[in-house]
């Protein structure tokens, strides 16, 4: 495995986030754009890093909508730098939690910018520069409870995980008994996930919009992975897949990229057909598709 990188996905306006996005952030630049001949228009996949913690943005369409399940948690050194990057964020966005003190941090704000993405900001000069930005997941729905059981999934699943702090409810803090963790940290490779149990059950379950990307090496790992993770047949296609706690994943391998990075246009549209006809991808038939190899 290469690498595993958030994905966002935005109606039509990846370009525009993501500008805005590498703005906010020392550290930041935007690493690779590719476009893609479909029947409705070029798409847009852009990859680019925020505090060195990769990322990719793409266009995907009205139907494709952020929830609060599935944040960027920001910590910062001083109240100066929430206030200021809070400022930012917030404009044109909205408050899921103002900006004030809560009893886990002396200035704290969780608001959605205006594009859609959900951010968690706190004042946290305890946390390592390299884990300044974490993703946030929030089991919620059906998925409530189930906080645990991704923490032990994963940590078996990817060969360097590792769980760190878990803080659990106490009593009387949860109206949601299946709810049991309220802070939970897993780190694989060098990006850090929190974890938790949505304290009240909450409705908001895990989206198509923001997924995690695996760059595999090679065939053999995509299989891994995709057998692994993989828990629901009807929403496996051109690559993604969902698992059983409602995430969704995309398990590409490393020679896509090579694939589309040399590709002219006519070789590009065959390799798409013959992609979107797939489940789990298979690199050695896109290659081929590249070719015009039957």
């Amino acid at each position: 495995m290469r690498q595993i990188v958030t994905q966002l996905c935005f109606n039509d306006q990846a370009e525009e986030a993501v500008t805005f996005y590498t703005s906010l952030f020392d550290n930041s630049e935007v690493t690779r754009t590719m476009h893609y001949p479909m029947p409705q228009g070029d798409a847009i996949a852009i990859d680019f890093t925020l505090e060195n913690q990769a990322f990719s943005a793409i266009n995907g369409g009205p139907y494709m909508k952020m929830n609060a399940s599935f944040s960027l948690m920001v910590a910062l050194d001083t109240a100066d730098e929430v206030d200021a990057l809070y400022a930012k964020l917030a404009e044109g966005g909205t408050d899921m939690m103002p900006l004030g003190e809560y009893p886990f941090s002396p200035r704290y704000a969780w608001v959605t910018d205006r594009f859609g993405v959900s951010w968690q900001l706190m004042l946290a000069n305890n946390i390592p520069a390299n884990h300044k930005i974490r993703v946030s997941l929030l089991f919620a729905g059906q998925y409530c409870g189930q906080t645990q059981a991704a923490l032990d999934h994963y940590a078996a699943i990817f060969p360097t995980a590792s769980i760190g702090h878990v803080n659990d409810y106490q009593e009387g803090e949860a109206s949601d008994d299946r709810a049991k963790i309220n802070y939970a940290e897993l780190t694989i490779d060098d990006q850090q996930l929190v974890l938790m149990d949505h304290g009240y059950g909450g409705t908001e379950e895990f989206s198509d919009a923001t997924s995690f990307l695996i760059v595999a090496g090679t065939q053999s790992e995509v299989d891994y992975y995709w057998e692994k993770l993989s828990a629901n047949p009807d929403a496996e296609a051109w690559g993604w897949l969902q698992d059983a706690h409602g995430i969704a994943w995309q398990i590409v391998p490393q020679g896509y990229y090579q694939i589309m990075e040399t590709a002219k246009e006519d070789q590009k549209k065959r390799v798409l057909d013959a992609m979107f006809k797939m489940k789990k991808l298979d690199i050695a038939k896109l290659e081929n598709a590249k070719f015009d190899i039957g």
